[in-house]
């Protein structure tokens, strides 16, 4: 008989989240956990993940945690080949990690211009590739990169950032193109503003509160489980038709 539930476990898979230890990556991380995957998390210091592998192991799934600093991409092969050392394979690569120093265009330094662009597209593009050779090699795999909503709504100041996750969401349908030969589903996520550490200060001006609220047609900012939710679901057998898509998680923002 056919069976019409749809599946959004995780069970069985092995899955790698970059800057998995605070804020979107952490709740990414937790979430494929409670869904059944074992993880590899991404982070600055080795001693930075300590805690969260006792998160995750005390869900009941297995955890490594991996130094991985996408400014220098030594430590990304071989975080990605400790992975593989140790599971066996990656069935998921969440690309997290993310800045964007804000200034307005004429004020933009090079050296952020150079920082933002290292990582959000550099960085983002070689861990995507050095997990894709693996998944190429298998003839399978999830790619899922946490773009933002300044990837197609414009936001002040923010330039250098929107023009970076604008790149991220072309380069995800480029990849879904090249890869789907090889069983490889690729896309993004496009959050709203989060409440995370990193936005928590500018969120708590009732100014600016107000004016996000403004742009937001459901009315709230969003917490890390409403991205992390999105990330299970394209991780899962129930996304296994979709690719090249850009999930934006904006509360309207973009239809406003």
């Amino acid at each position: 008989m056919t069976d019409f539930t749809p599946k959004f476990d995780l069970n069985g898979k092995v899955v790698l989240v970059t800057g998995a230890t605070r804020g979107i990556g952490r709740a990414c991380a937790l979430a494929c956990a409670g869904s059944g995957a074992d993880m590899v998390v991404g982070v600055r210091s080795a001693t930075d993940g300590k805690d969260l592998v006792a998160e995750i192991e005390r869900i009941g799934r297995k955890a490594l945690a991996v130094h991985m600093d996408l400014t220098d991409l030594a430590t990304v092969r071989s975080a990605v080949a400790q992975a593989h050392a140790t599971f066996g394979r990656i069935d998921v690569l969440v690309n997290n990690v993310g800045l964007g120093p804000e200034n307005l265009a004429e004020n933009v330094t090079e050296a952020d211009f150079d920082l933002t662009v290292d990582v959000n597209l550099k960085g983002t593009f070689f861990t995507t590739q050095a997990v894709g050779r693996l998944m190429i090699a298998r003839k399978s795999g999830r790619i899922i990169n946490i773009s933002s909503q300044a990837g197609t709504v414009t936001l002040k100041g923010e330039a250098i950032y929107c023009m970076s996750k604008a790149g991220i969401n072309h380069l995800t349908r480029c990849l879904a193109a090249e890869w789907g030969q090889h069983g490889i589903a690729v896309n993004s996520v496009a959050p709203t503003f989060i409440w995370t550490d990193g936005t928590r200060p500018s969120l708590a001006d009732k100014d600016f509160h107000a004016h996000v609220l403004g742009h937001i047609p459901l009315g709230r900012i969003g917490d890390p489980i409403d991205v992390a939710g999105t990330v299970v679901f394209l991780a899962s057998p129930a996304a296994s038709l979709i690719t090249g898509a850009n999930i934006l998680v904006d509360g309207g923002w973009s239809v406003a």
